[in-house]
């Protein structure tokens, strides 16, 4: 990531998700700043965090249905052939699945890797252990969407991490959704796995750096010449 897309993803307006945990981060440093001064400037510090924590960026999101797009920032951490969790209902052949892992660093807002009509949600109690490890996606606390696309059913997992406590989905069964629409978001450091359909082909190596809503993550079909953007 280069310092154009540095700034870029910084100076950007707050998800409204955020805002009663900046103004309690606010509230708590001024309180303590009463009984320390050196503690006011350590929460205000923690304070601006937690909103560049919740920010909200605009994405330049391709417009191509034969494009699976990263639906968070953050790493690659894996690419491999798993068969799905199954309560997505997608089968117990292995998929394709692209994991992006999180750190408390990366704008957490989640978004549609593909365009379609979401069928099924559905969330599952668990642990809290490193959401980078590999273990994580059948131990850990999850939300699971499919999405049917023009290429198959493909599944997005939420997972929460060591850190994050709260799974957030704002979409709903039958609702339709655009490659790169927000959809929800995991608080505090976190996971999101990608199940890609048959005959997708991975576009990305593990250790590479994703940004939600433009990354490509696979591909169906030979590569094309350039493909059209648009701001979401």
């Amino acid at each position: 990531m280069n310092l154009f897309d540095t700034i870029r993803n910084t100076l950007v307006p707050i998800h409204k998700e955020g805002y009663v945990f900046v103004a309690a981060f606010f509230v708590v440093s001024l309180i303590l700043g009463y009984f320390a001064e050196p503690l006011f400037w350590i929460g205000l510090v923690l304070t601006l965090w937690c909103a560049y924590f919740f920010r909200d960026p605009e994405r330049m999101v391709p417009q191509d249905d034969d494009l699976i797009i990263s639906p968070a920032d953050g790493r690659i951490s894996h690419v491999a052939m798993v068969v799905p969790p199954a309560e997505l209902g997608l089968g117990s052949e292995p998929m394709l699945r692209i994991s992006v892992f999180m750190n408390v660093f990366n704008c957490h807002i989640n978004r549609a890797p593909v365009r379609g009509e979401v069928t099924r949600i559905e969330y599952r109690a668990g642990q809290f252990v490193n959401a980078e490890l590999d273990k994580a996606s059948s131990d850990n606390e999850r939300n699971g969407l499919v999405i049917r696309s023009r290429h198959g059913d493909v599944g997005v997992v939420q997972i929460a991490g060591f850190v994050a406590r709260r799974i957030v989905c704002w979409v709903k069964p039958s609702e339709p959704v655009n490659a790169g629409e927000r959809f929800g978001l995991i608080r505090f450091g976190s996971r999101l796995d990608v199940f890609v359909p048959k005959g997708g082909q991975a576009r990305v190596t593990v250790g590479q750096l994703a940004l939600g809503g433009e990354t490509v993550l696979a591909e169906f079909g030979a590569a094309k010449g350039p493909t059209v953007s648009r701001r979401t």
